[in-house]
């Protein structure tokens, strides 16, 4: 069964690690399908029925996408206001049409992964900070999966930094 990757990214032409994850999972349409939603929505406009039609298909979901400002990009947000409506994706007979399905984040951080420990001066680890996708997908029923994250790509964006995240990537989507 393939992996729905859905990209989030609001400027992917400009992107180092996501564009490159990109080009990378494409080499295996076999395995991957990929789903850029601002590509797809440049004015934001979401097509809810598309989208909810386009989940049924798959039962592993990966969300691509940087995270900055301690979230994620804000059509992602508005992609999940808008798309896991109740009746759909929860709070009905004939809601629940993500239960079962694995659900995972990928992750691309501008700080290094130390800034994101618990510790005298970080406060937050990664895991807390994604807490809420958990909730929501648990909500939902979904299988929610463990993220993976790759750190340090604001101050370390040369090409060998970015192609070690390519295989660990490929392993993470695999894995799912």
């Amino acid at each position: 069964m393939k992996t729905l990757v859905i990209v989030i990214h609001p400027d992917i032409r400009n992107s180092s690690v996501n564009r490159r994850w990109i080009e990378e999972i494409s080499k295996y349409p076999d395995k991957y399908v990929v789903h850029q939603l601002h590509e797809a929505y440049p004015d934001e406009r979401i097509d809810v029925l598309y989208e909810q039609r386009l989940i049924e298909q798959f039962d592993k979901i990966v969300f691509q996408f940087p995270y900055y400002w301690f979230n994620c990009p804000a059509l992602f947000k508005k992609w999940l206001d808008e798309v896991l409506t109740h009746g759909w994706a929860y709070g009905s007979k004939s809601g629940y049409k993500l239960a079962g399905k694995k659900m995972a984040l990928a992750i691309s951080l501008g700080v290094d992964e130390h800034e994101l420990s618990r510790d005298e001066k970080y406060k937050y680890t990664l895991n807390e900070l994604t807490r809420p996708f958990e909730l929501s997908f648990e909500y939902v029923k979904a299988d929610y999966r463990p993220f993976f994250a790759y750190y340090g790509i604001e101050f370390n964006s040369s090409t060998e930094w970015i192609e070690k995240s390519v295989q660990p990537y490929l392993n993470f989507l695999d894995a799912l």
